[in-house]
């Protein structure tokens, strides 16, 4: 059986395929590797400024004690257990303008931005007694005040008085009493609370990095942003009502109810602390417009199916041809289009994928196309293997580009690959082929002896044989 020339060609192109795995396997190492440095910048800078930003507020913080009287083995007890009760606004909203800026260290940047949040909200009138439950009880309340949370407190950088009603009220660092988190609190007379509806007004600059998000805590919450990033991402728990992305940046509005999010719910459960990342909130993402990381390496997924093209076409040569190559001209060819990917990440760092990938391209097809002008013994031969390579790479870049259609761009190629071998092959005499014998020895064996004049008549006889057609 291992006499058969087809199977040993079979098996030769096959383990020339297998040892390209090598370097396919170290590029992926590599692209991770990349991947990693840059992850460690978007770190530091992160570190440097303020890290993704989730807000909260605001939220009417009243501290109060309810005192109850036991009896127990006939002495009377006095017994004192402090709450929490949280006020969230009637109405809400929020308006913004995060202005982005690209941050560069190194090869690799990342997105940071500055944004001026407004806040307007309505809160209802607070009637103390229903904060008493039974009789017997006596109320003690605390001096209330307004909570705004941020996961990353670095990034305040200004922050106006609150306007409440007529009064207006500095913020201070910290978000008060036993709250765990980041963020700023304003101490409200309780008068202001229990005299009827009150109405705030602040306003805050902020500063973070890569996404926003704005927890909708109003029994009915409205929030709009405008920004100069022209690729944002609005996936995450509320898609915004309405959006607009151009060139220039981007508007977006968002609304949302406690009937999506059941946070009145969440508050009065919430007991001493005040939820923070529980909560759905309305996101936005600034994400780059082309991740040369992710896009070379869903290219290297492909390789072996160059590679395999690649040498499925050589082994077709071979087939139809009086030529035969030998196995380190395949490793050698491969070896090169292996180098497409090292050029590929390497300019992509630089200037770009498109452009980087441009340059692999021709660099590789040219390569290969002056290798195999002297292989195939031809330059019109090396060209057209170096035209076929550059509409494959054209294709591959349409499938990188084009995630959506990836499956259907795929199978119309490897259907178009599959019929174009099917109809070169189709009189190919297989039988012949797979015989023990070498194609050599089939042709010494239609040779006839004869004089030297009829030498060239044997020749074209043998060549003949040899093209193994039926």
């Amino acid at each position: 059986m291992f006499k058969s020339v087809l199977l040993y060609k079979v098996l030769t192109v096959v383990g020339c395929m297998l040892l390209m795995f090598i370097p396919i396997k170290q590029l992926i190492n590599i692209v991770h590797e990349r991947e990693e440095y840059q992850e460690q910048v978007i770190d530091q800078v992160a570190d440097s400024t303020s890290r993704e930003q989730r807000v909260l507020g605001p939220v009417i913080v009243i501290p109060y004690a309810l005192t109850s009287t036991e009896i127990n083995n006939g002495e009377r007890h006095s017994i004192t257990k402090e709450y929490f009760s949280y006020e969230l606004p009637q109405q809400l909203n929020i308006d913004g303008e995060p202005q982005v800026e690209i941050r560069k260290v190194g090869l690799y940047q990342t997105q940071i931005y500055h944004s001026d949040l407004r806040f307007s909200a309505n809160f209802k009138k607070v009637d103390t007694r229903q904060l008493v439950s039974g009789d017997n009880v006596k109320l003690s309340v605390g001096k209330p005040y307004l909570v705004v949370m941020l996961s990353d407190a670095r990034g305040i950088r200004q922050i106006s008085s609150l306007k409440a009603n007529a009064t207006e009220i500095a913020f201070e660092p910290g978000v008060q009493g036993d709250q765990q988190g980041q963020g700023m609190h304003a101490d409200i007379p309780l008068e202001l609370l229990t005299d009827g509806a009150l109405k705030i007004d602040f306003t805050f600059k902020m500063s973070g990095s890569r996404s926003l998000e704005v927890v909708p805590l109003g029994r009915t919450t409205e929030m709009t942003l405008r920004s100069n990033w022209p690729h944002p991402s609005f996936l995450g728990r509320f898609l915004p009502d309405t959006h607009s992305i151009t060139a220039k940046g981007f508007s977006a509005s968002w609304h949302s109810s406690w009937y999506a999010n059941n946070l009145n719910h969440e508050y009065q459960v919430a007991g001493e602390q005040i939820p923070f990342n529980n909560i759905p909130a309305f996101r936005v993402g600034l994400v780059e417009p082309v991740d040369h990381y992710q896009l070379t390496e869903r290219s290297i997924k492909y390789a072996i199916l160059f590679i395999g093209l690649t040498f499925g076409a050589f082994f077709m040569f071979e087939m139809l041809t009086m030529l035969r190559l030998h196995p380190m001209q395949y490793i050698l060819v491969g070896a090169a289009l292996s180098m497409f990917y090292f050029i590929l990440l390497a300019f992509a760092e630089r200037i770009g994928f498109t452009l980087a990938y441009l340059i692999a391209s021709l660099s590789c097809s040219a390569l290969i196309g002056f290798y195999l002008s002297a292989v195939l013994q031809g330059w019109i031969r090396g060209v057209l293997f170096s035209i076929g390579l550059l509409v494959l790479y054209g294709v591959l870049y349409m499938l990188l580009h084009s995630e959506d259609n990836s499956l259907m761009l795929g199978s119309v190629l490897l259907f178009s690959i599959l019929a174009i071998i099917m109809s070169l092959t189709r009189r190919f005499d297989w039988h012949r082929v797979t015989s023990t014998s070498s194609p050599q020895k089939q042709s010494q064996e239609h040779e006839t002896p004869s004089s030297d004049e009829n030498g060239a008549q044997e020749e074209n006889v043998s060549r003949k044989s040899f093209r193994l057609w039926k």
